[in-house]
Formats: C-alpha cells, sequence, structure tokens
C-alpha cells in the first residue's frame, strides 16, 4: 500500500494564524460563495468575530451554502435571537472561579483559562461570552494559580484551556509545565484544545518537544465534530503526538444540521479512532447566548445515539453527556436500550 508523503506545512503556524480568514467576504469569495444568498449578519458578526484559518476552510466544499464546516463558523441572523434557557454563563463557569481566576468545579482536578483567544472562532462556544480579559492568566495570575494547585495535595489534574493553550508560544508552554513539574502530587496535564483539528501545523517538532518535559502524563483533548475537519495535514500532526506518548481523546458537540446525523456521528467515531484518537465524549449543546439555533431535541439525541450504539463496538461509542451548571460531574444521557 503506497503511503502518504510526509506533511510539510508551507508556512509557519503563526503566519499561518495571522493569514486567517477574519471578514464574510473574504471566506465567501474562497468558498465562491455569493454573501448576497447566505442569512449572513453583520450584528452577529459585531459581537463575536469571524476567525478562520485557511487550512479549516479547504476541508470545506466550495460553493456549498450547507457545508457542515461552515456552517460551524459562519455568522448569521439566528444567533440574534432570544431563545429560553440560554445565557451568557451556560456552564457556571463564573461560580467556579477562585480568587486566583483558577476554575475548581470538579473534585481533584482544576482548570486553567491560559488564553483568552483561538485559532478559530466556532459559533456554538460555550465560552463565546466569557470575560477573558478578567480571568485568563498573565504571568503574575499563573504564579498565584500554581501556588493554590501547590498548596491543595487533593488536586491531582491540571487541565489546560482556554482560549486554546496551544496557542502559548513554546517558551511560554515550557514555563508553565516546568511550573507544573515541580508539584508532586499532580499525576495528570489534560490540555483542551481545537488546535490539532484547525490548525496542525501547531503541532511542530518543538511543540512534541515541549510537551515531553513534561513529568505528570500529557493528554490531550481534541474538538472535532465533523470527519470532514479530518484532512491528510490533521492526520500527521494527531500520528506524531501520538508517537510521542501522548494520548488523545475527542469531545465533539451535538448540532442541528452539522452532524445530527447518525450515518455522519458513526463516521466520525471511525474516523477519529482509525487516527489513534478515542471517542470520548459527545456533548449535548451548551446553551450559550447566540447559540439556540444549533440544539437538537433530547427525543432526536437520545435516538441518534442508540443507533451509534447498534452500530458501533462499545469502543467507538463517545459517552453522551451533558454539563449542568454546579454539578459535580458531566451528567450521562443514556438511551432506552445499550447495545455492547
Amino acid at each position: 500500500m503506497t503511503k502518504n508523503p510526509p506533511f510539510i506545512p508551507k508556512i509557519s503556524w503563526q503566519q499561518e494564524l495571522a493569514e486567517a480568514f477574519t471578514t464574510i467576504d473574504a471566506l465567501c469569495a474562497f468558498l465562491e460563495l455569493d454573501p448576497k444568498n447566505l442569512p449572513i449578519s453583520k450584528q452577529a458578526a459585531k459581537q463575536f468575530a469571524l476567525k478562520v484559518p485557511k487550512s479549516f476552510a479547504e476541508n470545506m466544499h466550495k460553493n456549498d451554502p450547507n457545508d457542515p464546516l461552515l456552517l460551524q463558523v459562519l455568522p448569521i441572523h439566528d444567533e440574534t435571537l432570544a431563545y429560553p434557557g440560554f445565557n451568557d454563563d451556560p456552564v457556571g463557569d463564573l461560580m467556579a472561579t477562585r480568587e486566583n481566576h483558577i476554575l475548581h468545579k470538579y473534585q481533584g482536578r482544576v482548570l486553567m483559562i491560559n488564553t483568552g483567544t483561538c485559532a478559530i472562532n466556532c459559533r456554538y462556544c460555550f465560552r463565546r461570552n466569557f470575560p477573558y480579559a478578567d480571568y485568563q492568566l498573565g504571568r503574575q495570575k499563573q504564579n498565584r494559580a500554581i501556588d493554590y494547585i501547590a498548596n491543595d495535595p487533593s488536586i491531582s489534574e491540571v487541565i489546560l484551556s482556554g482560549g486554546d493553550p496551544l496557542l502559548l508560544s513554546d517558551s511560554r508552554l515550557a514555563e508553565l509545565i516546568e511550573q507544573l513539574n515541580a508539584i508532586e502530587h499532580l499525576t495528570r496535564i489534560r490540555i483542551h484544545s481545537r488546535i490539532p483539528i484547525v490548525l496542525p501545523s501547531r503541532v511542530t517538532d518543538e511543540l512534541i518537544k515541549t510537551l515531553d518535559t513534561a513529568r505528570p502524563s500529557v493528554t490531550i483533548v481534541m474538538h472535532c465534530n465533523h470527519a470532514n475537519e479530518i484532512s491528510h495535514a490533521v492526520e500527521t500532526a494527531s500520528r506524531k503526538l501520538k508517537l510521542a506518548g501522548i494520548m488523545l481523546f475527542n469531545q465533539a458537540v451535538l448540532l442541528k444540521n452539522i452532524n445530527d446525523d447518525a450515518d455522519q456521528l458513526c463516521r466520525l467515531s471511525e474516523t477519529l479512532f482509525r487516527n489513534g484518537i478515542v471517542p470520548y465524549y459527545l456533548h449535548c449543546l451548551d446553551m450559550a447566548t447566540g447559540t439556540g439555533h444549533f440544539e437538537v431535541s433530547d427525543e432526536k439525541t437520545l435516538s441518534l445515539y442508540e443507533t451509534m450504539q447498534k452500530r458501533l463496538p462499545g469502543y467507538l461509542v463517545p459517552k453522551l453527556v451533558r454539563e449542568v451548571a454546579g454539578a459535580p460531574y458531566k451528567k450521562p444521557i443514556e438511551a432506552s436500550e445499550r447495545v455492547l
């Protein structure tokens, strides 16, 4: 069997990020779409800016206004509508934030907001209204957060989040890992990142070397919602991470008109696993202001999940969960019958 040639990025990840699409007109021109034929909202784009790396846009079908990847990033009128029950802090991050700017929701693990920026702005994001300017960790705040973790021996895992923590420079990430290495009771570092999916050029040899300096085991939880997001470049990035001994998991969000289809969900699990990524969570939508049009009914959600259980072996079926503000863990949602 002929092997694919190694993926070699044409430009640096920093340059690719700088050249990301930030206007609707530029993205539509690339995709050969007429903005006049789309339900685009400039107000929605003003409230939550458009940002799409070209490497992600290249996975979209041109001249297709219903492309499932496009629908995840295009600002539309429905974002400006009010939906009952939707609010700016749907998962209770603000009430779980300590004075040192660490989120301590769950027993034994804490979350650090390392940066307020992402490589891509996903329209369904549960933190799209989060006050990052107040809560992201600069160096002084980071030092206070490290002290908090060091003084609580019950904490065994630190979750790096944001924004996207892999947007930190290698030197800044190395500095943080060095601080975490010194905390003896830490056994795991978990990184939540969409970067390996939307900006795979970021997964450089330098990044791998930086992550390899961690004493606690490193796990990366990717955010991939549709199999079309997994390009050859993503496959190559995933392979590099796996070869470095990093555990890879995926969490997807169930999104109306994007992946609320049993065939697509099964295809996603199969494609992830083929690339060494374990399907971990399938999230019900977090009810953030501006995201109501993505919601899938509970009835359809359970029907889709039951179909997945029937079609896939158990290890390819992600856990179906909903995050409830104030709950001590993510709440599993069970179908009426589990097929192993």
